[in-house]
């Protein structure tokens, strides 16, 4: 297996030998990557962070920094380690938000909770028994919450149909037809089939493109963060579990798939600093990725091992072209009906809901806590300014630690 470098604080400089490491494949690999981790799932962002209380500017401020951020840290990593390292933005986790609603305190006290869920991130990486904890919640717990998030977002397509089905129909056979062929093109084929709907089929207010021309230039909002209680409990622990399970957990376990070896602890660490610098800009959470790291990690990026860094360098590079171009490319999605782009994002999803699901109630003996997890996340419901997520996770965990105590009399 390939080792990590330990991580030096002094910034990484090409050398020469890293420059013969470069090669066509690992560019092409490294811009197709890049392309499908902001493609893909842009929308899951921009909806979530618009959800618990964003405006459209912050929004596209969020996305700047979280793409700025991704970038950065994939390049910094990468050269450091000489290992392809890649870095996305928490799908899941805005997804979470999308299903956590708005909070008391709106905007500023999800920032908060950013910034939290950022801080519990670092300190899974620095201290060993922490990040431990963190890895003994029960998988299917943690599936089971993750399903029960995605789920409500994932009916979006079939009501972007019953809204009108001249929009709604064309984004989602694009993504049957292209996803039939090459499932890694769906999504994008679904995003063309939206921006091909809204320029042709919705009716653009009278000075849009205008004001479209202006957001050409990357802006860049920044959120004074309040700390509150429901923001935690609702946003920062659901979003830490999440951001750790479904993303930084498989992230090091795809790149063990492909005969990688890095330490895991100081990798967590770094997402956390990077997603603590996207914070006050609308940022949620910066973290390993795991469907585009086997893109990056893959022989398709290079047949030697040891040279495919530069895919995930690469890819680093677009995030950051695609993160300065944010604000351009959300204010054109601001021109559709909303059940428009929460279509594409439900899409995006189908995949991490089917494997989530398949995953919570794969073992018999915890499946009943995966229900009952799954069910009270599903739900929406919130106690006490709470969201379901945390709720169900809880209720889930009681139901798991009942079943254990009964088993264990019984013998």
């Amino acid at each position: 297996m390939l080792h990590a470098r330990s991580i030096d604080p002094r910034a990484p400089r090409v050398s020469a030998a890293m420059l013969k490491d470069f090669s066509i494949q690992s560019l092409f690999m490294g811009c197709l990557t890049a392309f499908v981790g902001f493609a893909s799932s842009f929308a899951v962002v921009f909806h979530g962070l618009q959800v618990v209380g964003a405006t459209d500017a912050q929004a596209a401020s969020g996305l700047t920094a979280l793409s700025v951020a991704m970038g950065v840290c994939a390049i910094v990593l990468s050269m450091v380690t000489r290992l392809p390292i890649s870095i996305a933005w928490s799908t899941p986790g805005a997804a979470l938000l999308a299903s956590a609603g708005a909070i008391e305190g709106g905007f500023p006290a999800a920032i908060g909770a950013f910034f939290i869920c950022g801080l519990l991130i670092v300190i899974a990486g620095l201290f060993r028994p922490f990040g431990r904890a963190v890895a003994s919640i029960p998988a299917p717990l943690a599936n089971a919450m993750l399903a029960g998030v995605l789920l409500g977002l994932c009916f979006a397509p079939v009501k972007a149909i019953a809204f009108n089905p001249a929009f709604g129909l064309p984004i989602i056979l694009a993504w049957i037809v292209v996803g039939s062929f090459k499932r890694l093109w769906a999504v994008p084929a679904a995003l063309a089939a939206f921006a091909l709907v809204l320029a042709f089929g919705v009716k653009i207010p009278d000075g849009a493109f205008a004001s479209l021309e202006q957001s050409l230039l990357p802006t860049v909002e920044f959120v004074k963060p309040v700390f509150t209680l429901a923001g935690i409990v609702s946003i920062a622990l659901p979003l830490f579990i999440v951001t750790m399970a479904s993303q930084n957990i498989p992230g090091i376990a795809v790149l063990k798939v492909h005969d990688y070896d890095p330490k895991p602890g100081p990798l967590f660490a770094v997402t956390g600093v990077f997603s603590l610098l996207a914070v006050p800009f609308g940022g949620h959470a910066v973290n390993l990725a795991a469907i585009t790291a086997a893109m990056c990690a893959g022989q398709d990026a290079h047949a030697d091992p040891k040279r495919r860094y530069w895919a995930a360098i690469v890819a680093g590079a677009g995030y950051i072209v695609f993160g300065l171009l944010a604000s351009a490319v959300t204010a054109f999605v601001a021109l559709a009906p909303p059940v428009l782009i929460e279509a594409v994002a439900g899409l995006a999803l189908v995949g991490a809901l089917s494997n989530s699901a398949l995953n919570a109630f794969q073992q018999p003996e915890s499946r009943e806590a995966a229900a009952i997890t799954f069910l009270v996340t599903a739900s929406g419901v919130s106690f006490g300014g709470i969201s379901g997520a945390f709720w169900g996770l809880i209720a889930g965990g009681l139901m798991l630690a009942l079943s254990r105590g009964v088993q264990m009399l019984k013998k």
